[in-house]
């Protein structure tokens, strides 16, 4: 996937080191996040300095571990179903109204099981 195709859905992740790893959106940022051990076996959570994903409404990078995201809507992100990301609650709560969403969790409530019912 070529993530400069789809900017409005960048997500990323920074570690102290300075190396970085830049995703197509919020749920592949947790398929790597979740599985850090497969997708770069030298690096371990405790080295993320940063995670960043785009508020869906104002398109605008935000610190993702303080994220709403919404689950099961019927928006399609470039992979798909997403969870979409909202830096306030009440814009994550409009949206689920708006687009029938079934789930807001925070980053800490997504799980591997979360990723993989969005498959």
């Amino acid at each position: 996937m070529f993530v400069s195709k789809y900017p409005d859905w960048t997500a990323e992740i920074i570690f102290k080191d300075g190396s970085y790893a830049v995703f197509d959106g919020a749920k592949d940022l947790f398929k790597y996040y979740l599985n850090l051990k497969k997708y770069n076996p030298a690096q371990k959570v405790g080295n993320i300095d940063s995670v960043y994903v785009k508020d869906y409404y104002n398109l605008t990078f935000f610190d993702g571990s303080k994220g709403f995201y919404v689950t099961g809507s019927d928006v399609y992100g470039p992979m798909g179903h997403e969870l979409i990301p909202f830096s306030r609650m009440e814009d994550a709560q409009e949206f689920m109204k708006d687009h029938n969403g079934k789930t807001i969790l925070r980053f800490e409530e997504i799980h591997q099981s979360t990723i993989q019912g969005l498959d």
